[in-house]
């Protein structure tokens, strides 16, 4: 079953994109498939020349980290040992962390500010202590590529800020490629690099200020009820 077709874009290192649309336009189903969670029906996935389906799993592993929305398989894990999962595809068969992971999880205990959460169950998390435990595990993978399912779901706007400050922070710092899908279009638009607008027409792909030009937001939502204000990047209810 085909849910959205002619879809192009490319990003490079260092740069922080969205994926942006209405509900069930196929944000995440786009998102699994370039995690190699379901096959393409059609096109090509290329990364760094190479097409996606040519890497083995442990290539896949060490190349790409993926947050998705579903949850986690085992609850039970505290989060220390859930963030540790994250070296997985670099330590050896009996997964002993060496001096260099220990650091790699250090360093991203402390961007997402989990230390006081290390000891407990994933189960006794909320759902936005749960979501930066995700994210943190993903930037411990260490990628060159993070694609992520909604991080600022459960957050409240202060931290989807921080949240998304971070990856641009992270994205242009360490020139790792982070793509994620949101319905914060607003705080996309201030904070990314890139933006996909997916909307199975025209599936605009731009920095966001050629897509204001471009006036590639104003179709996104009904006309009647919001427009978009290209003035100030911001949707406006009509009354």
């Amino acid at each position: 079953m085909v849910i959205a077709s002619a879809i192009s874009f490319h990003l490079q290192k260092g740069e922080l994109a969205a994926i942006v649309g209405i509900n069930g336009i196929g944000k995440s189903t786009l998102l699994r498939t370039l995690g190699r969670f379901q096959p393409e029906i059609s096109g090509s996935i290329i990364i760094e020349g190479k097409e996606l389906s040519t890497y083995d799993n442990l290539e896949m592993a060490s190349k790409v980290s993926v947050v998705l929305t579903e949850s986690i398989a085992s609850k039970n894990l505290s989060v220390y040992e859930l963030l540790a999962l994250g070296r997985q595809p670099y330590t050896n068969w009996l997964g002993k962390l060496a001096e260099n992971d220990i650091s790699v999880i250090n360093n991203s205990i402390a961007l997402l500010e989990l230390e006081p959460f290390l000891d407990k169950k994933c189960f006794q998390l909320s759902d936005g202590q749960l979501q930066r435990a995700l994210i943190a595990r993903a930037l411990i993978q260490d990628t060159d590529i993070i694609l992520l399912d909604e991080p600022t779901t459960h957050l409240d706007l202060y931290h989807k800020v921080q949240i998304l400050k971070l990856l641009k922070s992270i994205a242009h710092e360490t020139k790792k490629t982070i793509l994620f899908t949101s319905h914060e279009i607003e705080l996309a638009i201030q904070l990314c690099d890139k933006m996909l607008i997916l909307d199975g027409i025209h599936n605009a792909f731009n920095e966001p200020c050629k897509l204001i030009e471009n006036n590639s937001f104003d179709s996104l939502f009904p006309t009647d009820t919001i427009s978009f204000d290209a003035n100030t990047g911001t949707f406006k209810i009509k009354q």
